[in-house]
């Protein structure tokens, strides 16, 4: 769904027939203007998108931005200023704000794991465990807080999972489906085999199919034993279990990548206000 989609939709839920109280309490000439202002601390994302919202509700409204998406703010900044018909300020004030908060939440907390292992070369990525449709928004905020981006979707990498490794068969023969499958499909995708052992991280090696080998619920000293195996003929990735406390731990055993699946699926929002000046 691409961002004009996802208003339009968004809007049809929120405002259904229209928004009565404002139609009911506001004179449609009603000229006026709000600020949007910082109740927390933190990085802000989702200016690009408010801007976005604003414009398909009313594209006579003017926007006076005085921060951009990756901002720090603290409490009492004013992001933007929003000027024109009062009813359509209002009309887009929740969808604006909904946005905004999530995604400067997840910024916010992204970039709370990216200096917890500064100084490293490893990169924290987000998963799949998004928002139904508001997977593109989250993604974006991820990046905007200094992260990286897993596969988006089912379709953009192969990740062959525990579930996947034993329904197939063994390491082995998911693996040699999964070449076959792209081979034959004229795909040029990635293949990621995540691992539970020692043994399991030999026999994808002796594969030499993944060009990304997870590990999936290890403890730091053990993912540095996996690194060790890999010898860098592939990437390697440490996922399960991560936290902003152990992080840096497992950063420093080496891997490529961490992924945590806690930058969007149990995320705190932003505290963010628009108010009529």
């Amino acid at each position: 769904m691409d961002l004009k989609e996802f208003i339009t939709a968004s809007l049809k839920e929120d405002v259904g027939s229209g928004d009565h109280t404002s139609l009911s309490t506001i004179p449609s000439n009603k000229l006026g203007k709000a600020r949007l202002l910082v109740k927390e601390d933190g990085i802000v994302a989702g200016i690009e998108v408010a801007f976005a919202i604003f414009k398909e509700v009313d594209p006579n409204l003017t926007i006076d931005l005085k921060s951009k998406d990756g901002d720090r703010v603290s409490i009492g900044d004013e992001l933007f200023y929003v000027e024109g018909h009062i009813q359509s300020i209002l009309k887009a004030e929740r969808l604006v704000l909904n946005c905004m908060q999530r995604m400067s939440g997840i910024a916010t907390t992204t970039n709370k794991y990216v200096k917890a292992i500064e100084g490293t070369d490893a990169k924290v990525l987000d998963t799949r465990k998004t928002t139904p449709l508001l997977r593109d928004l989250e993604k974006q905020a991820v990046k905007i807080g200094g992260g990286f981006n897993h596969r988006f979707g089912l379709y953009d990498m192969i990740l062959i999972k525990d579930n996947h490794v034993d329904s197939a068969g063994g390491i082995t023969t998911a693996l040699e489906s999964a070449k076959k499958y792209i081979s034959d499909k004229g795909l040029q995708i990635p293949i990621e085999i995540e691992t539970r052992s020692f043994e399991e991280i030999k026999e994808a090696l002796a594969c030499g199919i993944a060009d990304r080998i997870m590990f999936d619920n290890f403890s730091p000293e053990q993912v540095k034993e996996g690194v060790s195996l890999v010898n860098k003929k592939c990437e390697t990735e440490a996922s399960g279990g991560i936290t902003i406390v152990n992080i840096r731990e497992y950063a420093l055993a080496g891997v490529d990548c961490i992924s945590v699946g806690a930058l969007t699926h149990s995320v705190k929002s932003l505290d963010l206000s628009l108010k009529i000046i």
